[in-house]
Parts: C-alpha cells; sequence; structure tokens
C-alpha cells in the first residue's frame, strides 16, 4: 500500500509541476506570476521531479520550438523524425542539453520571459543531487516494498519527467482522436483525460497554444484548469485575458 501511495503521489505531484509550471507558465505564459511565487513554484517543481528536475528554462524553449515547428526536422520531438520511443527520448534529450548550455543558436523570440533561476539550477540539477533522489526512492522501496516486482517501477521515479513528456510527444502524436483541423499530426490521447492532468488533450492544445483550459468537448475535463482558476481567484497567479497566445 505504501509503496502505491508514494508512487501514484510522484507521478501526479511531478505530472501538476509539469503541466502547471513548466508547460502552461515558462512555455507558454498562460498566467503571470509574482518573483516569490515564480521561485516558490520553482523549487517545488525541483521537489515534485527529483531526479529528473527539468529546468524551466530549457523546457520552455523547447516547448516554444516545438509548437513553431511541430512535425518537421526542427521540431524537437516528433515521431515523424525518430525510429522509435527511446529514439525520439535520445534525440530530445541532446536538444534539451543544447538549450540548457545554450549551445543551440534560436531566435530570442523563443527564449523571452522564461524563468531562470541559475544559481538553484546549478545545484538542483547536478549530479550529486540528481543521485541523492534516486538513493531517496530506493531506501523507500528497500523499507516499504513487500514484493519483488515492485522495484521494476524505480525506473519510472528516475525518469518520471521524461517519461511524461515521452507520452504525449509519442504516443499523442499517433494514437487518438482530431477535433481540430491543425498542421501537425497532434492527437487527443484520451476521451477523459485523469491520467495526464489535461495534457493528453493535445490537438486542443496545438489548436488553441495559449488557452489554460485543455479540454474543449464536453466530456473532455482537463483536472489542472481548476487548479489554475483557483490560484487565480487566491492571487497567486494572474489568467491572461489573452488567452490565444502563442508561438507560431
Amino acid at each position: 500500500m505504501y509503496i502505491l501511495i508514494f508512487f501514484l503521489a510522484h507521478w501526479y505531484l511531478s505530472l501538476f509541476a509539469q503541466t502547471f509550471y513548466l508547460h502552461r507558465y515558462a512555455a507558454h505564459q498562460m498566467f503571470t506570476m509574482n518573483k516569490f511565487w515564480e521561485k516558490f513554484f520553482y523549487f517545488f517543481t525541483w521537489v515534485f521531479q527529483g531526479s529528473s528536475f527539468l529546468s524551466p528554462k530549457a523546457y520552455g524553449i523547447m516547448h516554444r520550438l516545438h509548437h513553431a515547428y511541430a512535425d518537421t526536422d526542427k521540431d524537437p520531438h516528433s515521431p515523424m523524425y525518430s525510429k522509435n520511443l527511446f529514439d525520439m527520448m535520445k534525440k530530445t534529450l541532446v536538444v534539451y542539453l543544447s538549450v540548457l548550455n545554450d549551445t543551440k543558436i534560436m531566435d530570442d523570440k523563443f527564449k523571452k520571459g522564461v524563468p531562470y533561476w541559475p544559481s538553484f539550477e546549478k545545484v538542483a540539477g547536478s549530479w550529486i543531487v540528481r543521485i541523492a533522489w534516486g538513493v531517496f526512492y530506493f531506501l523507500f522501496y528497500y523499507q516499504y516494498a513487500t514484493h519483488w516486482w515492485m522495484y521494476l517501477l524505480l525506473p519510472i521515479h528516475f525518469l518520471m519527467g521524461p517519461v511524461h513528456g515521452a507520452i504525449i510527444n509519442w504516443f499523442a502524436h499517433k494514437y487518438g482522436y482530431v477535433s481540430f483541423k491543425v498542421n501537425d499530426t497532434a492527437k487527443n490521447l484520451l476521451p477523459i483525460d485523469f491520467l495526464m492532468m489535461g495534457e493528453s488533450y493535445h490537438n486542443n492544445h496545438h489548436k488553441y497554444g495559449g488557452r489554460a483550459n485543455f479540454g474543449k468537448k464536453w466530456h473532455e475535463f482537463d483536472p489542472t484548469y481548476p487548479l489554475i482558476y483557483l490560484f487565480n481567484l487566491l492571487g497567486i497567479i494572474h489568467l491572461k485575458k489573452d488567452n490565444d497566445l502563442n508561438y507560431m
């Protein structure tokens, strides 16, 4: 029971950090927040993602590149240019590192406004800290795992952030249904999305790149949006009136 609770907590907290902070805030700037809250969610993105912490700066820039060049040879992660899922993940890592280390030359529009906390990232993104998170996951399993097969979940913990990204970047460009005509292969992977907290409404998102609520049809409930709406009511964030901001 403890292992199941731990796995689900890590899955959904990491996923929330990715969809709320990295995707909807860092990449698309669907809402604004002050510097205190920006660093607050920066820190908790690290806590929630742990060993697989993704830089908000690198994630934001790379995702903007994905929207601008979706399913072309300039797309950082298109299934059309990869032999399989793991090949796509490898190519994504190469682009991610080039963006993170500023070795990739790109237009300034892709960099505008992305949150960046270099002193924090130097520590949070270090291999020592990532390994420490991995050791923590292993020790938790060592303490509470009751069957050997539970240890097979550990690789998902180690790579939680990239796993979430790969599910959408691969499967939501190959399988699912299309509600809107777009200039790429983005599809809505799940008709009701509790597994990916709204991220699987990928076709909707590619059509309305700046819309904070990823659901469009009556059955497309986006679990992240009520939290965004609540944060807006509390004044933690401020939703933009122009809800169709994009980087196409």
